[in-house]
């Protein structure tokens, strides 16, 4: 699993639409996009259009898994560019058509992403028309100079792969006993690191052979504050996010209990990295093409925070409601590591630790990265 080939066979967002689906637990991405609007539109306004160039646009959303995030993301890049052309036009409705590319990585569920898109836009008031692309993002996805505006809304943190020193037992990279980076040794947030910014050149250089001269790249990733060290940059957080302290404990129980040896809770690896806006600002300059038009650092209420009544009232439910939110993001790449048997006692143990946490009554609040380039 560890490898960037399999790994693109597994990882995705929970599909289909129960309790633990990405489409019913969403929640923190879609503030964050609620947050980064002003600045997406802003951004769409700055792409440089000529008259005559408005008969066909084309934009694409990369990681765009499922659910209603992706549509409210495409919808406001269209009704923005549809106003701006408006304007080129002389204030008449242009004769414009917009082409919308869908991209994540095959193992993302397109089935419930194309019901969801054929109910939205379906019959004459049709906005724009639609395609799947199945592909990594860190490889090349279409062809030369062919896109205007390129978003990827909260996927940049996840990785091509975990980082091969990470998974070299014995060594200083080892991350043992951890099956993520928060708290880890030096050396193991140093292969992360190495890993996350050879990654986004790649991303970047991809894009700058796809993406026309004058358009636009919006990028919205999970990030952490400038001079943090740590992932989390709120201490208070970092015991509260679905991967670190509840995670490590429900890992830990299965040992314990007998049900997975050490050696095999080591070799899972959530392939994650947090970048601080100085970390992306360097690979932007180093890829060459783009200028930065603005850099924001979000930071985000998680949505448990006005559930505290709830905990107290019902611990259970509440336990489960965070292992679903877990499961959301990890299911599919814990599943194809441990088994649905194995997967399902992991995240079960989850909520009887969430169920038990009393400190994860505190606020809680994540960071989140937007940035706005033009090719240029």
């Amino acid at each position: 699993m560890e490898s960037s080939r399999s790994l693109e066979h597994v990882l995705s967002m929970q599909g289909g639409e129960d309790d633990a689906s990405y489409v019913k637990n969403c929640y923190g991405p879609a503030a964050a996009l609620a947050l980064s609007k002003p600045m997406l539109t802003t951004a769409i306004n700055s792409i440089k259009l000529t008259e005559g160039c408005s008969s066909h646009l084309k934009i694409a959303d990369l990681g765009c898994a499922i659910g209603d995030n992706t549509f409210s993301t495409v919808e406001t890049v269209v009704e923005v560019l549809g106003k701006k052309l408006a304007v080129i036009d002389g204030g008449t409705e242009p004769e414009m058509e917009f082409e919308v590319f869908f991209s994540d990585l095959s193992s993302n569920d397109f089935n419930t992403l194309f019901r969801s898109l054929d109910e939205k836009v379906n019959g004459s008031s049709r906005k724009y028309f639609a395609a799947g692309v199945p592909g990594s993002f860190y490889k090349r996805l279409f062809p030369k100079g062919e896109l205007h505006v390129v978003v990827t809304m909260s996927a940049l943190q996840w990785l091509s792969q975990v980082p091969e020193k990470v998974m070299e037992k014995g060594s200083k990279s080892w991350n043992k006993g951890g099956v993520w980076i928060e708290g880890a040794e030096k050396e193991v947030v140093e292969a992360y690191a190495e890993q996350a910014d050879k990654d986004l050149v790649e991303f970047l250089k991809c894009r700058k052979e796809e993406i026309v001269v004058g358009g636009v790249l919006f990028m919205l990733m999970g990030g952490r504050p400038s001079g943090s060290v740590n992932q989390i940059g709120d201490p208070d957080s970092s015991l509260k996010h679905p991967f670190t302290t509840l995670m490590d404990q429900a890992w830990q129980d299965l040992v314990d209990e007998g049900l997975i040896e050490e050696e095999k809770r080591d070799g899972f690896n959530i392939p994650v990295y947090f970048r601080t806006t100085e970390e992306i600002a360097a690979a932007i300059d180093r890829c060459g093409g783009f200028k930065i038009e603005k850099t924001e650092n979000l930071i985000i209420a998680d949505h448990m925070n006005g559930k505290q009544e709830e905990l107290m009232k019902d611990p259970d439910s509440y336990g489960r409601d965070r292992a679903n939110y877990a499961q959301a993001g990890l299911k599919p790449i814990v599943q194809a590591y441990l088994g649905p048997d194995l997967t399902h006692k992991l995240f079960k143990r989850y909520a009887v630790r969430a169920a038990a946490d009393k400190e994860i009554l505190n606020n809680c609040f994540y960071h989140m990265i937007a940035v706005s380039a033009v090719r240029v």
